[in-house]
């Protein structure tokens, strides 16, 4: 086994001891899929880490049929993927997934902020995801950044007050999360986002819907071009 592949296995479990307060006590594979989507979102997980059962459900306390339930509503969100003979390990993007993760980004997301015309209610978590990503900036932690910026966009797409939209785009989060994983310069990537996020915000505060949507689309056809570029390497 190569070292990095230990550091995997054992970062599977990591921090989810602390999520055991997260589950009811009719614990449910949705409640333990959306526990490890969030990790996956959070950063913890990176393409190609496998989960082991044992440890996953040592940390979580939970059963063994419940959490191969989970593994399973996550392998049709296309965040875990079952190795025969060898176990369950977090999917690696590819760039066909990048550009349909961006097409449905651009039709969900644009969408939802079209429509403003004045100053929508419920801005508070896009505020405090461009607050966080900027304070991680300064920290020099674009690993956050990358997070916080995932966070953004799952904000601005619940202004178009779905429920269903709001879950497929935490399992979009999810999946951008770990393309982000396979940016070798995480600086050069987030930071020209920063204060397009920022301005964004701006103009959606302000009920100017039509202009955040230009500048978000433009932001999105940006962004796939530079993971596609990043993914699909030099011509």
């Amino acid at each position: 086994m190569r070292p990095e592949d230990g550091e995997a296995e054992a970062a599977a479990g990591a921090g989810l001891d602390a999520d055991r307060e997260r589950l009811a006590r009719t614990s449910t594979a949705e409640r333990v899929a959306d526990i490890l989507r969030d990790r996956i979102t959070d950063g913890y997980f990176r393409p190609g880490t496998q989960l082991i059962e044992e440890k996953v459900t040592d940390a979580l306390g939970i059963s063994r049929n419940t959490l191969r339930e989970a593994f399973q509503l996550l392998a049709h969100e296309r965040l875990l993927v079952r190795r025969p003979n060898r176990g369950v390990f977090v999917r690696e993007i590819t760039a066909t997934d990048v550009v349909d993760i961006y097409r449905a980004r651009r039709l969900l997301q644009c969408a939802a902020v079209r429509t403003v015309t004045r100053s929508p209610v419920g801005l508070d978590a896009a505020e405090c995801a461009v607050s966080d990503a900027e304070a991680a900036a300064r920290r020099g932690a674009w690993d956050q950044v990358g997070t916080a910026d995932v966070r953004f966009h799952q904000a601005i797409t619940a202004l178009g007050g779905s429920r269903r939209v709001d879950e497929l785009m935490r399992s979009i989060g999810a999946e951008l999360r770990l393309v982000f994983h396979t940016m070798t310069d995480t600086r050069g990537f987030h930071e020209p986002y920063l204060s397009a996020n920022r301005r964004i915000l701006d103009l959606l505060r302000a009920g100017d819907g039509p202009e955040a949507e230009r500048l978000l689309t433009a932001y999105l056809n940006d962004a796939e071009a530079a993971l596609l570029a990043h993914l699909q390497g030099p011509a």
